[in-house]
């Protein structure tokens, strides 16, 4: 008989039957399960481990200061006289 099923956050499968919570992850807690012991888990799952889909384009964004909805001038080009 197994004690671990999939988990619904995390994937993996350490979500416990009996006790209702994941090994992994700590779901259904609200916050990641992590801990100061365990540096190369945290490791693993930090930021810019997965595909930051969201957050690689935030700092380019930012440099632009978060402007949304123009459109960039024309450059013209210079004519050879």
């Amino acid at each position: 008989m197994t004690t671990h099923s999939l988990c619904r956050r995390c994937g993996r499968r350490s979500m416990h039957k009996q006790h209702k919570t994941c090994a992994s992850c700590g779901y259904p807690a609200a916050k990641l399960r992590s801990y100061e012991w365990g540096q190369k888990a945290k490791r693993r799952h930090t930021t810019g481990t997965g595909r930051m889909s969201y957050l690689k384009d935030v700092s380019r964004r930012f440099k632009n200061g978060f402007r949304e909805g123009t459109v960039a001038t024309r450059k013209v080009k210079a004519t050879a006289e």
